[in-house]
């Protein structure tokens, strides 16, 4: 009765070894199916980051372009009005009208919306104040330049950040992966031994190691759009 007992126990531990032999590979795969996921996320996100950092810099370099055209333009206007002042000081009325319509013609022709309305202000300013101001002393009116540029290139770092972040959770599971091995590697011993207290206790070690994988890994965020694209 006694042996049969030793054995029925001996034949319980056997058969808990092998489920938990099963169980700790699934969950090996699992782990390193989660982390390829995330790899894959990782380029992708290093890929878009950099486009978007390249379209950035191209909207940055058409933004630059632009401020130079419109302080071009207004440099012209704003010499076209100080002949006007000359002409009208002098009473020469024919290069006075001469000169507003060049003005009128630049201003309408060739600047932006926004520069009209920072143009304005700029006159009202140097009503006010006495002295000239300039369109592109107003706050913030030279940003609006860089707009677009300034949105792609956040919208790259946000992105490459992420991928960071994929970056740092497929480690995550690699070390998973490599604490379920350990795991498997202590169930696998300890089928092979004979005594059943060495078996019991490097089992019940395997097992501790395996918890703590499990746990571990249940910490870590799952790739973006798991489940909704697949992980991409």
């Amino acid at each position: 009765m006694e042996k049969f007992k030793i054995k029925n126990r001996e034949g319980f531990l056997e058969l808990l070894i092998i489920i938990m032999l099963g169980v700790t590979a699934i969950c090996t795969a699992w782990a390193t199916w989660i982390g390829s996921l995330h790899d894959g996320n990782q380029a992708a996100n290093f890929a878009l980051s950099n486009n978007l950092a390249a379209e950035g810099n191209s909207e940055w370099n058409a933004g630059i372009q632009a401020l130079m055209q419109d302080m071009m333009v207004y440099n012209e206007v704003n010499n076209l009005m100080i002949d006007q002042h000359f002409a009208d000081r002098q009473g020469n009325n024919e290069d006075s009208e001469r000169a507003q319509w060049k003005i009128d013609e630049l201003i309408y022709g060739n600047m932006s919306e926004d520069l009209q309305a920072a143009f304005d202000w700029a006159i009202d300013e140097s009503n006010a104040r006495g002295e000239s101001v300039s369109p592109f002393d107003k706050d913030g009116f030279i940003d609006t330049y860089f707009e677009a540029a300034n949105e792609l290139l956040s919208e790259s770092e946000a992105v490459m950040e992420e991928g960071r972040s994929d970056g740092s959770n497929s480690d995550g599971f690699g070390l998973v992966t490599v604490i379920y091995a350990v795991a498997l590697f202590l169930m696998g011993v300890a089928a092979t031994l004979k005594n059943f207290r060495l078996k019991t206790i490097l089992f019940a070690i395997s097992v501790g190691v395996f918890l703590f994988a499990t746990i571990y890994m249940i910490t870590l965020p799952l790739p973006t759009g798991f489940g909704t694209g697949g992980g991409a």
